[in-house]
This record gives C-alpha cells, sequence and structure tokens, in this order.
C-alpha cells in the first residue's frame, strides 16, 4: 500500500486510537515522526514513545497516548497543516498561534523538530506540519 503522506497518516492514527482511548498506538518509524513524538511528548500531549525494534521494514514508533485524570481528552484535535500538494512554510514572524497559545503548532525547523514556542524561542521558521490542541 503506497502511502503519498505518511504524517497525515500517523496523526490520522493518533487521532482514531484517541477517540477510542486506546493506550497507546503503533505508527511505521521514519526520522521525522520520531521529531513529531518527541514534539508531542515536550508538549504534554503524549506521555511517552518509544522504537520497537524488528527489521528496517516493520520497525514502528510505539505511541503512549495521555488522558486526563476523568479520562478527558488531552489531544482535543489534531490537524495536517502543510499538505503535500500544498506546503505551508512560515517565517518566526508568521508562526499560528493555535488557538490563542493554547495549543500548539508542529514544526519542521532547520533545528529539527520544534513546537512553536520552541520554534519562536530559537527564532526559526520552517514548515507547519501539524496543529494540536
Amino acid at each position: 500500500m503506497s502511502m503519498t503522506d505518511p504524517i497525515a497518516d500517523m496523526l490520522t492514527r493518533i487521532r482514531n486510537a484517541n477517540a477510542i482511548r486506546r493506550r497507546s498506538v503503533e505508527v511505521p518509524l521514519s526520522k521525522v515522526k520520531v521529531g513529531i513524538a518527541e514534539a508531542l511528548k515536550r508538549s504534554g500531549y503524549i506521555s511517552d514513545f518509544k522504537i520497537l525494534e524488528g527489521s528496517p521494514v516493520e520497525r514502528r514508533i510505539k505511541i503512549a497516548l495521555k488522558y486526563g485524570p476523568d479520562g478527558d481528552f488531552v489531544i482535543n484535535e489534531i490537524q495536517r497543516f502543510s499538505k503535500p500538494g500544498r506546503r505551508a512554510y512560515r517565517g518566526v514572524m508568521e508562526i499560528p498561534r493555535v488557538l490563542d497559545g493554547l495549543g500548539v503548532a508542529i514544526m519542521s525547523t532547520s533545528r529539527g523538530i520544534l513546537n512553536d514556542t520552541e520554534a519562536r524561542e530559537q527564532n526559526v521558521g520552517g514548515e507547519v506540519l501539524a496543529t494540536v490542541w
């Protein structure tokens, strides 16, 4: 099965697992996806992730989803921002503020994958991969 947008696939798997309150979800491994998982963890949207061993073709990332004390969602919405057909690059001054700072934008920058706050602190723009709140 060929996949045109592996990042959108990852976000959809997280969204679907979150909707049925699964503890964790597995996605195929890539450097960008590991970066996104790291940014989600730093931003407090997932509790953890680990890279599962296996042959290079079947290596996956297991993402531990996070819910509030009463089982309420930590991730209310996770959406692809930049798409393969329409890439969305933003300079440091144009980085979107998700829900007035309540959510985060996950960006691919020259310094790696950062959330919007980190990108502003490091004064770098880049491609806005996704928004989460």
